[in-house]
């Protein structure tokens, strides 16, 4: 949410002043952290790993996540092939 929202939030009385007050003090994560967001469609998107956020529903995140351990093996087996990006 932008200090604008915020601002016509309370202005609207959707929220108080002191709840305002928190949205404002919480600093937006650094550049290349990484965090989660629920997208307005209620996915999960995580930002921080490429320019546009990736966004998998829940069922998606779950077969990704089971996927782990086969994706370290793959990474293991391919390592000379793959390149990494530097930082």
């Amino acid at each position: 949410m932008t200090k604008d929202e915020i601002l016509k939030k309370v202005a609207a009385g959707e929220i108080s002043p002191e709840e305002a007050g928190k949205l404002l003090i919480t600093e937006p994560p650094k550049r290349g952290q990484l965090y989660c967001k629920v997208s307005e469609k209620g996915a999960i998107s995580i930002y921080g790993l490429q320019r546009m956020p990736v966004t998998l529903y829940v069922e998606q995140w779950e077969r990704l996540l089971d996927f782990t351990d086969s994706i370290k093996t793959f990474m293991a087996d391919n390592a000379s092939a793959l390149k990494r990006k530097e930082a």
